[in-house]
């Protein structure tokens, strides 16, 4: 048998095993010309104006190529580690290291240059989907074509061609540096097996467990009034950091045994066939790969985390619009408001407009804060406050003597926590006038221009009112002291009355606001950062999944005579199967489950730096990464039902 016979034998003999690679590196090089082609892509170019997509674009090109090399490189050990024993064989029958080499080299060249020509022309097939994609996701208008960049091309072949590079590097060295009696025990050294836990194991378990666990405590209270100081917010966020992330590592190399070791004694010893195929193999097996599960698990938190926060800030955008302009078109002078309805009359598009008088004053709102404003550098004694008359506002009655607090983000809530009730003072430039707290309303009434910051806007009383403006501190005056609110009656003419504000020339840029405006100016920030970030997040659960898949082939290999005498003793399929299925379960789950659990608390100690929706979003973003991580579980066990029908 000459050498190109050997080589075509031996591609066909392992194309098997290799088809899930083969998947995740053409799914890589699509996905990475497309971003390309994005970068150099016409369309891009017109949409540079209004977002900076090309250097977005670039910069996740960069974290692509980092995803894939190390996952490219990761395969390429476990899969030249799983023919160790074949190499071995090579050099017994008596061929040099060299030659065998040549024909690693050459069914590697056969099958990654196949691959990636097949991946290039996958991703030029949906770059202009993925263009479409992104546009309809920021609201760009522009026109998404199908467009062959031959610079993405060239960029492409040269960061895959320096991977391969490598990867060939790294076979020469491993088949240089093993003796024939080595490359037979490559394969059984990778795995340790401990029979029984020391103390000092025990020890471990338990304080990769407290680590978490402090480490979530410490995250839900990280914007509660505990850390005031960015000193101590910054020592706060590090600790939270490097206590999770050693924790989990500790967690897989301890506390996985220490709970099973636990489980195995309540029962005395007495375990299943599906027990012992699940419970006793995992309690070993993730001690060796503490560190790979650690790194999958905090990247797949990272990526949850920061996919839900996207989510979370694109899900918001109309609230938190609704929250900045109190109306469909906002406006702080007269004479701009007049123009715009001038320009609206004559366009046949029916209005009607709201008038809010705003007087700004110091008020005293330390007897009804939970806790002090420290290291927000704001006064709580001296805190400047837009105030209204209950007349302007419908459904609502201020009592002489009353005030009712509104438009209270879950921001604020965080840093100026309120009491139910309370006495507060509003501070004119002569007088103070002392005020029952009654209550707090969620609804924005006026727009940002007058929120002083973001600081709820009081109602009170208009005998109250006119008081106050009789005493006004021209100190903390806005120079607009009237909100005009527009809202057409059509909202099927917003588009057009839409373009219409936009046409015009004001007296004043600051303040005057289109609601819709503002949601295409969110979208278009957070879309792409979202588009991004949920491309580079699939990419990593592709190849993390890919590489917990490809440690489940080789651990079906080393079990196999296990299987077999198991099936000789009368267990049946069905029965090992039970326990192989219980075993994914905790493989793939127990990563899962902590990457989850990670990515929770992430979101949960400052999503509201985000957006003004939390749980929908997340609960997306989560169930739909789940969903995508259990089908490597599937196919990991459909790979075991056919090492159990080959047991025999």
């Amino acid at each position: 048998m000459n050498i190109n016979q050997l080589i075509l034998r031996n591609l066909k003999k392992n194309l098997k095993n290799y088809f899930l690679y083969v998947f995740a590196l053409v799914f890589s090089v699509a996905l990475y010309f497309a971003f390309v082609t994005l970068q150099y892509d016409p369309a891009m170019t017109e949409a540079k104006g209004t977002i900076k997509g090309a250097a977005a674009i670039r910069t996740a090109s960069i974290l692509l190529v980092a995803i894939v090399s190390i996952f490219l490189l990761y395969a390429n050990n476990i899969f030249i580690k799983r023919r160790s024993k074949e190499i071995g064989l090579f050099q017994l029958i008596g061929m040099t290291k060299g030659r065998i080499f040549r024909i690693l080299s050459a069914e590697n060249f056969i099958l990654y240059f196949g691959s990636l020509m097949i991946g290039i022309f996958l991703g030029f097939s949906v770059s202009r989907l993925i263009l479409m994609i992104l546009f309809n996701i920021t609201g760009v208008d522009a026109v998404a074509s199908l467009h062959f960049s031959s610079e993405a091309f060239v960029q492409t072949m040269i960061v895959f061609i320096v991977i391969y590079l490598f990867i060939i590097l790294m076979n020469y060295l491993f088949i240089k540096r093993q003796s024939i009696l080595a490359l037979f025990r490559v394969i059984s050294s990778t795995e340790g097996k401990v029979k029984k836990l020391s103390m000092f194991q025990n020890f471990i378990g338990i304080l990769g467990l407290v680590l978490i666990a402090t480490g979530y405590y410490v995250s839900s209270k990280l914007f509660g009034g505990d850390f005031t100081t960015m000193p101590a917010l910054f020592a706060a966020m590090t600790g939270i950091l490097g206590s999770v992330i050693i924790g989990t590592y500790l967690f897989y190399k301890g506390s996985v045994s220490f709970i099973f070791q636990l489980i195995r004694k309540r029962k005395d010893g007495y375990l299943s066939i599906n027990e012992v195929m699940s419970l006793s193999s995992i309690m070993f097996r993730m001690k060796s790969n503490a560190m790979l599960l650690t790194i999958i698990t905090t990247v797949s938190a990272l990526a949850i985390g920061l996919l839900s926060l996207c989510y979370i800030s694109y899900y918001s955008v109309d609230k938190t619009a609704q929250n900045n302009v109190a109306a469909d078109f906002a406006f702080i002078t007269e004479g701009d408001a007049t123009t715009f309805e001038t320009a609206l009359d004559n366009a046949g598009i029916d209005f009607h407009e709201k008038r809010i008088e705003v007087i700004q004053v110091s008020a005293n709102l330390k007897p009804i804060l939970e806790r002090n404003l420290e290291g927000m550098m704001v006064d709580p004694a001296d805190m400047p406050m837009s105030v209204i008359s209950d007349r302007s506002v419908k459904n609502v009655d201020a009592a002489p003597g009353e005030t009712i607090f509104t438009g209270y983000s879950d921001l604020l809530q965080k840093f100026m926590t309120l009491k139910d009730s309370g006495t507060i003072e509003f501070k004119g430039l002569q007088q103070v006038i002392p005020l029952k707290y009654s209550g707090l309303e969620k609804e924005f009434v006026i727009s940002w221009y007058y929120t002083a910051g973001g600081s709820p806007t009081a109602i009170v009383d208009d005998a109250v009112f006119q008081r106050l403006k009789q005493d006004l501190d021209p100190k903390v005056q806005q120079k607009s002291s009237l909100f005009i609110g527009i809202n057409l009656k059509n909202e099927q003419q917003l588009e057009k009355a839409n373009k219409i504000f936009s046409s015009l020339h004001f007296s004043s840029d600051h303040g005057n606001d289109s609601r819709l405006d503002l949601i295409k100016e969110q979208k278009k920030n957070m879309g792409l950062a979202m588009f991004i970030v949920g491309f580079l997040g699939l990419t990593f659960l592709i190849t993390s999944g890919c590489i917990l898949y490809f440690k489940q082939m080789g651990e079906s290999e080393e079990e196999k005579p296990n299987y077999t005498i198991l099936r000789k003793l009368g267990f049946t399929q069905g029965d090992l199967l039970r326990g192989i299925q219980g075993k994914q379960l905790f493989s793939f789950g127990i990563p899962l489950a902590v990457g989850l659990a990670h990515g929770y608390f992430a979101v949960q100690s400052g999503w509201f730096l985000f957006g003004a929706e939390v749980w929908t979003p997340m609960l997306v973003v989560m169930l739909l990464y789940a969903a995508l991580y259990s089908i490597f579980g599937v196919l990991s066990v459909a790979y075991y039902k056919k090492v159990i029908n080959e047991a025999l």
